[in-house]
């Protein structure tokens, strides 16, 4: 659940984002950090085993904004993508408010995206949460590449219940990183409501045993971040990236702008 910190007026979030290897949680952590104010984020850390050549597990604290008064700061972090690594999911998943599962829209990648979800839904579950009122994000990542699903049939075959929020999304070029973590905090705030009557609580650590890595001090400025210029993709559509003002407008909106389903169109 979230921690808050009513004397100095805090509110943490851990969002996890999850789904298959090589699929793009790294890198959305890559670019949300890389585009960031640097005053205004942590350290991030990554942690690599031998079994998986890839990055596993990131720990990203960033400063958005402000909710009700209060100062809400994220720790983002990733799953390594193999199933033979679930007790390491497990332990991250541990004491999460919000997920993101990041779908490798790949045709070849269709039957580990479905054991990924079933693995996440399990994994909740085990720990007591529900994972059909566990705040999640979809993000059908790759959309720029040849031999893609339909984000229509994607959503049918991985059972994405409907009502929750997707995002078309290319990780590595940027299109839809901020909007998706935009779409993610949004839904864990409106589980929050009044920050001032919860009780307090100390921000726990990703790992068990491990401390997060903490916050620099200053005035949330949201995510400084510049997409590409208008590209184009597969069929002929033309992905126009949020502007920078937008971008540093995520939570400031929130207070005032209700959760709305995303009908259509994904970008990658």
């Amino acid at each position: 659940m979230p921690v808050f910190e009513h004397a100095t007026k805090q509110l943490h979030l851990k969002i996890v984002y999850y789904g298959p290897g090589m699929g793009g949680k790294t890198t959305n952590l890559q670019y949300l950090h890389a585009k960031s104010r640097p005053e205004m984020r942590g350290k991030l850390i990554t942690l690599a085993t031998e079994s998986e050549r890839t990055l596993f597990f990131d720990l990203l604290p960033v400063t958005l904004g402000v909710y009700r008064g209060y100062q809400v700061r994220l720790h983002l972090c990733t799953v390594p993508g193999q199933i033979a690594l679930d007790k390491t999911r497990r332990l991250v998943l541990q004491n999460v408010d919000g997920v993101v599962f990041v779908v490798d829209s790949q045709e070849l990648a269709l039957d580990l995206n479905i054991e990924s979800i079933r693995n996440l839904e399990l994994n909740l579950a085990a720990q007591g949460d529900d994972p059909t009122r566990k705040p999640m994000v979809v993000q059908y990542n790759k959309r720029d590449l040849p031999y893609i699903l339909d984000t229509a049939r994607l959503h049918e075959l991985l059972g994405v219940p409907d009502g929750t929020p997707e995002v078309d999304a290319c990780a590595k070029l940027g299109w839809g990183v901020p909007e998706t973590l935009k779409k993610i905090v949004t839904a864990c705030l409106q589980l929050v409501a009044d920050p001032a009557s919860r009780p307090e609580g100390r921000s726990p650590s990703i790992l068990p045993g491990v401390r997060a890595s903490m916050f620099p001090g200053g005035r949330p400025a949201g995510l400084d971040v510049k997409l590409p210029a208008p590209a184009r993709l597969p069929g002929g559509l033309r992905h126009v990236p949020p502007t920078t003002r937008q971008t540093r407008e995520v939570l400031p909106t929130i207070e005032r702008t209700p959760a709305r389903r995303r009908a259509g169109g994904r970008s990658a």
